[in-house]
């Protein structure tokens, strides 16, 4: 990733620009989500090259001169927007901030899931727990609450979850069944959406999801609406249980945006439990975003960005790995990395992994 590797080529006033808007990130970030609540970015979006006036965009939202004005005002120094003869005209970076998925699913993350959270992001760093997760309830990770949390938050995070790893879902497919495998072991299935793929893509397979009492319930009636309740089964498990086994004679086990969820040494646990599981005909696909992987700044700089998520508001000590680090945890827990694919959906990694002989 040449970007990391040397110093940016920028003007010290350039510079010290941007360290200013870092100072203001959060009023920047408030008064985008404003402009796109009160559906101002697309009035003047669909105002096209005639632009729109101040009063067209008080009359249209019902707000005050005032409110209009200092979120135009900023939507301009933000570059969201520019203005010629009292006409405001959408700007590139607003158009994307509009119109692009990937902005729009972050922007509703970052807002219903981490934003509040994010003021204790300096308790979570001392302390190595999601301090700001407090906001939401007394819990002490989010994954066994995810049912539990307020509708809309609920829906930001499966949005955000869902968006990265359905983009890779037509690419994977292919490749988890070249081997044909008769019983995938789907560990933290979450709400079963890579079980019903799977159902869908091959008649005979039968999946087994792994997760918490609460997800597995929402998985298995996600697959029984489907009409592939028989293929779809549940094996309840706490996987941060060292105790606890995992389920045995699968095929294929699978871990999609899955270990980013857990510490190093959690992760080994797993790990080896997974190995303990499998035969020597048995093989584990991990498919994570590794920050060092990401084809572009943008996408690193996004993958980097939720880790601070993990810190904050999830469990305080899981992140998104640099792939180093989760290739020698593979080799810790006895099993070796058979293929290694890259660019995957929205910059995904597969890893193929077998028992070390």
């Amino acid at each position: 990733m040449p970007f990391y590797q040397s110093p940016q080529d920028i003007s010290a006033f350039d510079a010290k620009f941007e360290a200013q808007k870092i100072a203001f990130a959060p009023i920047s970030f408030q008064v985008a989500r404003c402009l796109l609540k009160f559906g101002i970015l697309e009035q003047i979006d669909a105002a096209g090259k005639s632009g729109c006036l101040l009063e067209e965009i008080q009359l249209s939202t019902q707000l005050s001169e005032y409110a209009v004005s200092v979120l135009l005002d900023m939507g301009l120094s933000m570059r969201l927007i520019w203005n010629k003869d009292e006409y405001y005209h959408i700007d590139k970076i607003g158009n994307f901030l509009l119109n692009d998925d990937m902005a729009k699913v972050n922007l509703n993350f970052v807002h219903d899931v981490c934003y509040q959270g994010l003021f204790e992001l300096e308790a979570s760093l001392v302390e190595g727990k999601p301090k700001g997760l407090s906001v939401f309830g007394d819990w002490d990770t989010i994954y066994p609450t995810l049912s539990e949390l307020p509708e809309k938050v609920k829906q930001s995070w499966f949005e955000f979850d869902h968006y990265y790893s359905d983009h890779a879902f037509g690419q994977l497919l292919p490749l988890i069944f070249k081997s044909d495998p008769k019983h995938i072991i789907d560990v933290g299935g979450n709400t079963g959406k890579w079980a019903l793929a799977c159902t869908g893509y091959n008649s005979d397979v039968n999946v087994t999801i792994m997760d918490l009492p609460g997800q597995l319930n929402v998985a298995l009636k996600n697959a029984a609406d489907k009409g592939v309740a028989s293929r779809v089964n549940g094996f309840e498990c706490n996987l941060l249980d060292q105790s606890q086994a995992f389920c045995p004679e699968g095929d294929l086990y699978w871990m999609s945006q899955f270990l980013d969820c857990f510490s190093k040494a959690q992760i080994l646990s797993i790990l080896q439990r997974t190995a303990q599981s499998m035969t020597t005909q048995s093989e584990l696909c991990i498919l994570e975003t590794y920050w060092d992987r990401q084809p572009f700044e943008a996408g690193a700089y996004c993958v980097n960005a939720t880790s601070i998520y993990f810190t904050a508001m999830a469990n305080g000590d899981s992140r998104m790995y640099h792939s180093k680090d989760m290739l020698k945890l593979i080799s810790q827990a006895g099993l070796y990395v058979d293929e290694d694919i890259d660019d995957i959906g929205l910059g995904h990694t597969l890893l193929r992994c077998k028992l070390k002989p």
